[in-house]
């Protein structure tokens, strides 16, 4: 059963969340992949395996994982304005590994870890926004025939690496490689080559708004697991994605009336 789930349930995530973010846009893209679609199945085998409580700490340690992943997505963004996408990828990688090789040695509660994660977050939507100003392209490009298939092979191969090495690693070095950005990588790679650095910058700047409702997720799993159990804190957490996200879209649709409301300085 943990099997089955190993290979089919993140990878049909994330093509779901692929074929999604190609009907409604680029931002739409990065604002799905960003949700706990591969680091929740992830814990969710991990607790199948290890227990609550392994799964409860390791829930915690993600959410430092998610600053790594708020690392990754502000240097694609601005190494991709300037080279061929695989060198912004080793870049970004490089500096995710560096953010977790500091993290891995840190031991927060989960509330201060939430806090981190949403100033982290806070910054690195300050940081893509200076790059953020190109207009969406008109022409949509067709992607190629094995476009979705290598998403989902690398998403399983993923899952089937951090939940191999969960007993060796500990619950710590699990939770922080949960949210390692294999989907986030893939979506940027595909993005950048196919529609240029500017799809590539709105589909990071959707990355860090989904990472609110990941933070919801891990806190909200990390306090939840022992004493409710698997089942009902991964309900919860769910549901908790939901409503953050949502929130986040009407204040962000609210912020953008408002500036379209605002009335127009007359040119000197």
């Amino acid at each position: 059963m943990t099997l089955l789930l190993k290979l089919m349930l993140a990878p049909l995530l994330v093509v779901g969340s692929s074929l999604a973010g190609r009907r409604w846009g680029d931002r739409v893209t990065g604002v799905l992949v960003a949700f706990p679609i591969v680091a929740g199945p992830i814990l969710l085998i991990t607790c199948l395996e290890q227990g609550v409580e392994f799964g409860a700490r390791a829930a915690a340690a993600s959410l430092l994982g998610l600053v790594s992943l708020a690392v990754f997505a502000v240097v694609f963004a601005h190494a991709g304005r300037r080279w061929h996408w695989w060198a912004a990828l080793v870049a970004a990688w490089l500096a995710t590994g560096l953010a977790d090789v500091v993290l891995a040695g840190q031991s927060l509660a989960a509330g201060w870890a939430l806090l981190l994660v949403l100033a982290a977050i806070v910054a690195g939507r300050r940081l893509i926004a200076a790059v953020d100003g190109e207009p969406p392209a008109g022409k949509a490009v067709r992607p190629p025939w094995w476009d979705l298939p290598g998403r989902a092979v690398a998403t399983a191969a993923l899952v089937l690496f951090v939940t191999g090495i969960a007993a060796t690693a500990g619950p710590v070095v699990t939770g922080i490689l949960a949210p390692f950005p294999i989907a986030t990588s893939v979506v940027a790679g595909f993005v950048h080559s196919q529609q240029g650095a500017a799809a590539a910058v709105r589909t990071m700047a959707g990355v860090l708004q989904g990472l609110a409702g990941f933070a919801v997720f891990g806190f909200l799993t990390s306090v939840l697991l022992v004493p409710a159990g698997a089942g009902a804190a991964f309900a919860v957490a769910i549901l908790g994605v939901l409503v953050s996200q949502a929130a986040v879209m009407l204040a962000r649709r609210r912020r953008r009336a408002e500036v379209t409301a605002a009335p127009q300085k007359p040119d000197a």
